[in-house]
C-alpha cells in the first residue's frame, strides 16, 4: 500500500472538519434521544439491567456531545442542533440492535476522524476523540452482551466502503450477524 493510498481523504480543511464533526454531533444527539427513550420503554425482568445501563449511556452521550461542540467552536464553527433520525420499535431486541449498529458506525467515524485530526495537526481533537471512542466501545460491549452477540467490527464510513457493510456471516447465537 502506498503512502498516497493511506493518506487519501485525511488531508482535509478546517471547514471540512467542522462539517464532519457536526455530522458526528448529530449522531451524539441521536444517541442521547435513543438511549433516553429506550431506557424508559424496555420492560420486563430480562431488560432491567440493560435499561439501567442505557440511562447511563444517555448521560455519557451528552458529555460526548458537549466535547464535540467545544471542538467545533474551537475550530471556528457553529455546533449544529439537529439529531440524526432515531429508530423506534416496540420490540426490545430491535431497539438494542439499532443502538449497537449506531455505536458501530460511530466508532468507525471516530477512528477516521482521529486520523484526519492528526493529519491536520489537531492533536487535542484527536485525544478528545480517543477518550470518546473508549466509552463508545464500552457501549458496544454492553449492548452486545444484552443481545448475546459478539461485538461486531467497527463499520467503516460509507465513503470508504462504497456503502457496503463489512459484517461477515458468522453462525451461532453469539456470532449471529446484525440485520
Amino acid at each position: 500500500m502506498t503512502k498516497e493510498n493511506t493518506t487519501k481523504g485525511l488531508n482535509i480543511t478546517r471547514e471540512r472538519m467542522i462539517q464532519l464533526l457536526n455530522e458526528d454531533l448529530a449522531g451524539e444527539y441521536q444517541a442521547i434521544i435513543a438511549y433516553t427513550v429506550y431506557s424508559q420503554v424496555l420492560k420486563g425482568a430480562a431488560y432491567t439491567d440493560i435499561a439501567r445501563e442505557l440511562e447511563e449511556h444517555a448521560g455519557e452521550e451528552l458529555a460526548h456531545a458537549i466535547k464535540i461542540a467545544k471542538q467545533i467552536d474551537y475550530l471556528g464553527g457553529m455546533p449544529g442542533v439537529m439529531p440524526k433520525p432515531v429508530k423506534t420499535s416496540s420490540d426490545p431486541v430491535t431497539m438494542l440492535r439499532a443502538d449497537l449498529e449506531n455505536e458501530r458506525e460511530t466508532v468507525g467515524r471516530y477512528r477516521e476522524r482521529i486520523r484526519q485530526a492528526e493529519a491536520m495537526g489537531e492533536f487535542a481533537l484527536s485525544e478528545t476523540l480517543r477518550a470518546i471512542i473508549v466509552q463508545e466501545q464500552e457501549h458496544e460491549i454492553d449492548l452486545s452482551a444484552a443481545l448475546n452477540v459478539n461485538v461486531p467490527p467497527a463499520k467503516e464510513p460509507a465513503a470508504k466502503n462504497n456503502g457496503r457493510s463489512h459484517l461477515k456471516n458468522n453462525h451461532g447465537s453469539r456470532n449471529a450477524p446484525l440485520k
